[in-house]
C-alpha cells in the first residue's frame, strides 16, 4: 500500500448458517444440547468452529462442545464470542452477528443447569458445509503455480507473485476465496486482478515470487500497481468471503494477470505455503458493479509512549456511488476506528464506529441497505492508536511508529466497498480533498468518551 490517494482490495463477511432463520425462539426452562444449543451453535459458531477453520475447537457435535460448557457460558456473556465490534448507535449491518439476548440466555442456561444432551431425535439437521471453502463449492479454483518457503526466523518482506488468469472471456463474479496452504504462516494475503503488460514481465516474472525491498516508494505505487485493474479479495484474521448479493458482482476481464501480495510470519521452523483461489461466477451480467476501494494514510509517526495517538485520512468522492462495506484495519496499537461522511448539503453521517478495535478479528461491516455517497462527498477515517506500555500487545512502547507494512509498525486503512454501475465510463471513484475544502471541515474527535479502550 504505498500510494498517498487510494488503492482497493477485497473483503470479508460473515452470515448466518444457510437454511436457518435469524430469529430465535424462546429460551427453555432447562436447554438441552440438542434441541436447545445446537440449533444456536449452527447459526453462529460452526462456520469457524469446525475442522481446518479459525475456530480453536470444533463445535459440531455434544461430545465436542460438552467440554467448553463453561468457556462458551463466558464468551457469550462478555460478547467476545460471535465476535462484532460495530457501535449499535450507528449504521445497520446485514452481517450482524450480535446474538440475541434469548441465545446468550439458552447458552447461559445449558452451562449452569449441567450440559445435559437432551435427545438426539430432536437434533436438526447437521449443516453441509463443503470441506476446505466458506462460499460453498467453488466453480473454478486456482493455485498459486510456485509454493513459497517460510523460514524458521527472520522479517519476510512482502511477496508478490503474477501469473496469468487463464480466462479467454469476462467473467462476473459474486463469490472469490483465498485458501492459504499454511494458515499458521500467513498475516494476510491479497489477490488481484490486473491487465496484462508484457513489460512488467521484465521485473516481476511469471510465476516467480519477488518484493519491493530497493525500490523508490514512487516506482512501487505508479509502475507495478497503477491502474492495477479489480481487487478481488483479502485474507485475514477472522475474515470470511462474500458471496455479494442478487444483482452485484466483480468483474474479472478476459486475459487479465493474477496480482498476489502475500505476508509470511516465521512461526520458529521452515515450513511451505502454497495458496489457492476459488470462483463462484454470476449467472448473468449484474445491475451493479462492485469494486473495492481504500482511504488510507501513509505519512503519520506515532510517538513513543503516547496512549491516545490520533492519525486520519480523507478523500472525495468522485462519481455517485452506492457505499456496499467498510473494513477497518490497524495493527497491535489500534484503539478504535470510525468511517464519517461530509456530504455536499453540509450534513454529517458516522458510517461506522468500531470502539474497542481487535487486530486479532478484522471484520469487514456489510450495510443493510447501500449508502448513496453523492459526488462531492468527504469520507474521512479517523484511528487512535495506544503506543503505551499498558498496551499488552505493544510490540514496544519506546518506540516512535511509523507507517510500515509489518506488524510492529501501524496503519491506517479504511477498506470499502462500492458499487458502480457495470457500464460506468470511468472506475476512479476517489481523489485528495482540495486544501480549501478541507480546511472548512471541523477537526477530527470521538464519538464519545464510552469510545476509549
Amino acid at each position: 500500500m504505498r500510494a498517498e490517494a487510494v488503492i482497493a482490495i477485497g473483503l470479508g463477511i460473515v452470515l448466518p448458517a444457510p437454511g436457518f432463520s435469524a430469529e430465535p425462539g424462546k429460551t427453555a426452562s432447562k436447554p438441552t444440547f440438542y434441541e436447545d444449543v445446537l440449533p444456536i451453535l449452527q447459526r453462529n459458531c460452526q462456520s469457524c468452529h469446525r475442522p481446518g477453520e479459525i475456530g480453536p475447537m470444533p463445535l459440531l457435535t455434544y461430545d465436542e462442545a460438552r467440554p467448553w460448557a463453561k468457556a462458551i457460558r463466558s464468551a457469550v456473556l462478555t460478547k467476545k464470542m460471535p465476535p462484532w465490534h460495530a457501535d449499535p448507535r450507528h449504521g445497520e449491518f446485514l452481517n450482524d452477528r450480535t446474538m440475541a439476548k434469548v441465545e446468550i440466555d439458552t447458552l447461559v442456561g445449558w452451562a449452569d443447569q449441567g450440559a445435559a444432551p437432551g435427545d438426539p431425535s430432536k437434533a436438526p439437521k447437521a449443516v453441509a458445509f463443503e470441506d476446505g471453502w466458506k462460499i460453498g463449492k467453488p466453480d473454478l479454483v486456482i493455485q498459486i503455480p510456485t509454493p513459497f518457503h517460510v523460514p524458521a526466523s527472520g522479517t519476510i518482506e512482502y511477496q508478490y507473485i503474477t501469473f496469468p488468469t487463464g480466462f479467454t472471456e469476462d467473467k462476473w463474479v459474486k463469490a472469490v476465496e483465498i485458501r492459504p496452504g499454511n494458515r499458521a504462516v500467513v498475516h494476510h494475503q491479497i489477490a488481484s486482478v490486473r491487465p496484462h503488460d508484457p513489460k512488467l514481465e521484465v521485473r516481476a516474472k511469471h510465476g516467480e515470487y519477488f518484493d519491493l525491498v530497493g525500490l523508490p516508494r514512487h516506482d512501487q505505487s505508479t509502475d507495478m500497481f497503477a491502474d492495477a485493474g479489480e481487487q478481488l479479495q483479502v485474507y485475514v484474521p477472522g475474515a470470511v468471503p462474500p458471496e455479494l448479493p442478487e444483482g452485484q458482482a466483480r468483474l474479472i476481464r478476459a486475459g487479465s494477470d493474477f496480482l498476489f501480495q502475500l505476508h509470511y510470519t516465521p512461526i520458529g521452523k521452515e515450513t511451505t505455503d502454497v495458496t489457492s483461489i476459488g470462483f463462484v461466477f454470476a449467472d448473468k451480467p449484474p445491475e451493479r458493479r462492485v469494486r473495492s476501494v481504500l482511504v488510507y494514510n501513509t505519512h503519520f509517526a506515532i510517538p513513543a509512549g503516547e496512549p491516545d495517538a490520533l492519525v486520519m485520512a480523507q478523500a472525495e468522492v468522485l462519481q455517485p456511488v452506492e457505499l456496499v462495506s467498510m473494513l477497518p484495519h490497524m495493527h497491535l496499537r489500534g484503539k478504535d476506528f470510525t468511517y464519517q461522511a461530509f456530504y455536499p448539503n453540509g450534513e454529517v453521517e458516522t458510517l461506522l464506529s468500531v470502539p474497542k478495535y481487535d487486530f486479532n478479528w478484522q471484520l469487514t461491516y456489510y450495510l443493510k441497505q447501500p449508502k448513496l455517497l453523492p459526488r462531492g462527498t468527504i469520507l474521512r477515517c479517523v484511528g487512535h492508536y495506544d503506543n503505551s506500555p499498558n498496551n499488552r500487545w505493544n510490540p514496544d512502547p519506546n518506540r516512535v511508529v511509523p507507517y510500515g507494512e509489518q506488524t510492529w509498525d501501524e496503519m491506517l486503512n479504511g477498506f470499502m466497498e462500492v458499487a458502480l454501475q457495470p457500464d460506468a465510463t470511468s472506475e476512479r471513484v476517489f481523489a485528495n480533498v482540495p486544501p480549501e475544502r478541507a480546511a472548512k471541515l471541523p477537526p477530527p474527535g470521538r464519538l464519545t468518551a464510552q469510545s476509549r479502550r
